[in-house]
């Protein structure tokens, strides 16, 4: 009996890191299909380099996208990282006890707050914000409606999800690694810098991919500041545009085959985009583990 469940829960886990494998492909043969009309139309490297999307010519592009997608994600990122790498620092070492608890409640409770809402407060304050105190310092002039404070309100999402991870991953950290330190003089900031840091940056670049995915794949947040502009921005205060945006504001629009094919297209690139930063960032963990 006992054999027999043991070969059940082999195979049922089995199974399920299978099924994973298979809603992958199922989603990239999905999105190829769907997209094959624009690719056998345009090509796609010439597609992924075009800055035209004109519908009523049947000319598409997705370059002016594809960049804002990089580029709001990229700034989120470098936005988010230290401060979340603080958030977690400060919960897991130098925190009071009894306010622990209640600020990593509160921070949690970030990442379970709807995007759409992250975009109604982005519009109505976010926005505002930028225009009236951020943007004068760069000697630039804007409404709000821009790539900065589409990452800005990326970063604001993201900073959740790498915070408890980094709080978890320093809290792992053996006691006697930081007594030591402790007890040959060093103080907290070296102990951080010296000892906790590299125990735990795997993880936190475990963390950082994990947000990279979500910040890749947001779409209603960004759809409510980016501008929904197809242009190559020459500012960070600049509206522009990136994928997600484009999709979601136009897929109930596209009247031909050859507009849905486009709009999947950009879909199709995201995911190649996704899964290639992802697995490049894989790879760099791994070699920083074979290393260590």
């Amino acid at each position: 009996m006992k054999k027999i469940l043991d070969n059940f829960y082999k195979y049922l886990t089995l199974f399920a890191a299978i099924f994973v494998i298979l809603i992958v492909l199922g989603i990239f043969i999905s999105l190829y299909l769907n997209s094959k009309l624009a690719i056998d139309t345009f090509g796609f490297i010439k597609f992924a380099l075009s800055k035209v999307w004109n519908p009523s010519k049947e000319i598409y592009g997705g370059l002016p996208a594809i960049f804002g997608t990089i580029v709001s994600t990229i700034l989120a990122l470098l936005i988010a990282t230290p401060i979340a790498l603080g958030i977690g620092i400060f919960l897991s070492e130098i925190c009071p006890q009894k306010f622990k608890n209640p600020f990593s409640t509160a921070i949690e409770l970030l990442a379970a707050i709807p995007s759409i809402i992250y975009g109604m407060w982005a519009l109505f304050f976010l926005a505002p914000f930028v225009s009236k105190y951020i943007a004068p310092l760069f000697g630039a002039h804007t409404t709000g409606i821009c790539i900065f404070t589409a990452s800005l309100v990326l970063a604001i999402m993201i900073i959740p999800y790498i915070a408890a991870i980094v709080r978890d991953a320093i809290d792992n950290v053996p006691n006697v690694l930081k007594e030591s330190a402790y007890g040959l003089g060093a103080n907290k900031y070296e102990v951080v810098r010296h000892v906790i840091l590299p125990y735990t940056k795997t993880v936190i670049l475990g963390a950082i991919i994990l947000a990279l995915g979500r910040a890749l794949g947001e779409t209603m947040a960004v759809t409510f500041v980016m501008g929904n502009v197809f242009k190559i921005p020459q500012s960070l205060f600049e509206p522009g545009t990136s994928i997600t945006v484009k999709i979601a504001n136009e897929f109930n629009e596209a009247y031909t085959d050859l507009y849905t094919s486009s709009l999947f297209l950009l879909g199709f690139i995201l995911f190649i985009m996704s899964f290639a930063f992802i697995s490049l960032a894989k790879v760099f963990i791994l070699k920083r583990k074979i290393k260590a």
